[in-house]
C-alpha cells in the first residue's frame, strides 16, 4: 500500500464538511459492490478491505487480522470505518462456530479499538433484523403478526449469526460510551439477491416481492442508508436502526395479516391481486412479522426509495422489476478464506 502514512488522532468533524477516507470492510461482497460507488459519489475515499479480490478491493484479508488492520489504518490514513463484511446466516452450513466468534465479533472489536486509537468521529456497523428473530417468532406462533421496531426487547437470537451480530452490536455501544465513538448500527432487511435457502414456495421474484411488505430493501437502499449514517454519525452518537421499505401497515393490522394477510394488501392496493396473478403469482396469505423503518426515517432522515408500491407500478407500466433476483449468485468470499 503507498497511501500516506500518519500518527495524528483525527478531530471530530462537522456533520457532511468533508470527505472522508473509508475503511470499508466486505468491498467484494453484494453491499460492498453499490456501497463503495456510493461512498464515492458522496465525496468520500473508499479504501476497501475484503477476503476475496473485487473491483472496489484494496486490500485482501480478513478482520480477524489485527496486524493487518492497524497497517491499513497506518498507511492509509484511515478515518472512518463501514463494517459491513462478515459471515452471515447462510454461512452457518458452512461454517463451524468458532469461525462466527472470530469473525463477527473479534474482527469487530478489533475495528473498533483501531478506530479509537486513530481518533476517529463515526464507525457504521451493519447488522441485521435476523437478530431480533426468536424461535417462536420464526415458528408463527400466535395469533397476530410480530410488530418490529428497535424498542423490542429481550432479543433472543436463535442461532450463532444472530448471537454474534448481537455481541458485536453491544461492542458498538461500549465503544460509544467508554471511548465516544460515534457509532451506527444498522439492522439491514433482506436484499441478498439469491434464492431464501429455507422458502421453496414461492420462490424467486415472487417471494422477493412480497418481502417489499414486511422486510425486504433493495441492495441500492442498503448502501445508500449506510451513506446518510456516515454523514449524520457524528451528531447522532449512537443509535440503533432497522432498515427495510416502509410498510404500508400499521400497528393496527397485525392480527387481520396473521389471518388474512392477502386481504389486507387488497384494501391498500386493490388492483395488487390482479398484477400478480398477472404474473403467476401469489400473495402472503399470512404475514408473520413486519418491520418497522419509522425510527431511520425520523432521525437519519433516510427513507427507501423502493417499497411494495414500487414493485406494482413496474408491473402496471410494463417495466423492469425494481430489484434484483439472481438464483445463481454465489458469495465471493466462498472463493477465498473467511473473513
Amino acid at each position: 500500500m503507498s497511501r500516506r502514512k500518519t500518527s495524528a488522532r483525527r478531530r471530530p468533524r462537522s456533520i457532511g464538511a468533508d470527505s472522508l477516507r473509508v475503511l470499508l470492510t466486505g468491498s467484494s461482497g453484494w453491499l460492498g459492490r453499490f456501497l463503495a460507488p456510493g461512498l464515492r459519489a458522496a465525496g468520500h475515499e473508499v479504501v476497501g478491505l475484503d477476503v476475496a479480490a473485487g473491483a472496489d478491493t484494496n486490500v485482501i484479508g480478513s478482520v480477524v487480522d489485527r496486524a493487518l488492520i492497524d497497517r491499513i489504518f497506518a498507511e492509509c490514513a484511515i478515518e472512518a470505518v463501514i463494517h459491513s463484511g462478515g459471515l452471515h446466516k447462510p454461512d452457518i452450513a458452512r461454517y463451524p462456530t468458532q469461525y462466527f466468534v472470530d469473525v463477527n465479533i473479534t474482527g469487530t472489536l478489533n475495528l473498533l479499538e483501531a478506530a479509537v486509537a486513530a481518533g476517529h468521529d463515526r464507525f457504521i456497523f451493519t447488522s441485521t433484523t435476523s437478530l431480533m428473530i426468536s424461535d417462536a417468532i420464526r415458528r408463527a406462533e400466535g395469533d397476530r403478526a410480530v410488530w418490529i421496531d428497535e424498542t423490542m426487547a429481550p432479543l433472543e437470537p436463535r442461532n450463532i449469526y444472530g448471537v454474534t451480530k448481537l455481541a458485536a452490536e453491544h461492542l458498538c455501544r461500549l465503544f460509544h460510551l467508554q471511548h465516544g465513538l460515534a457509532a451506527m448500527v444498522l439492522r439491514t432487511g433482506r436484499f441478498f439477491p439469491e434464492d431464501d435457502d429455507t422458502h421453496a414456495e414461492p420462490s424467486g421474484e415472487n417471494l422477493k416481492a412480497n418481502e417489499f411488505l414486511n422486510r425486504r430493501l433493495t441492495v441500492e437502499d442498503a448502501a445508500a442508508a449506510h451513506v446518510a449514517a456516515l454523514d449524520r454519525a457524528a451528531g447522532i452518537g449512537f443509535g440503533t436502526f432497522i432498515l427495510s421499505a416502509a410498510t404500508p401497515f400499521s400497528a393496527a393490522d397485525v392480527a387481520a395479516l396473521k389471518a388474512d394477510a392477502a386481504g389486507v394488501i387488497g384494501r391498500y392496493f386493490p388492483d395488487a391481486p390482479a398484477l400478480f396473478a398477472s404474473r403467476g403469482w401469489v400473495l402472503p396469505a399470512t404475514i408473520d412479522r413486519v418491520y418497522d423503518s419509522g425510527h431511520a426515517e425520523r432521525l437519519l432522515g433516510f427513507r427507501c426509495s423502493t417499497d411494495f408500491g414500487t414493485v406494482l407500478q413496474a408491473i402496471r407500466d410494463g417495466l423492469p422489476l425494481p430489484f434484483t433476483h439472481d438464483a445463481g449468485y454465489v458469495s465471493p468470499k466462498e472463493r477465498g478464506p473467511v473473513g
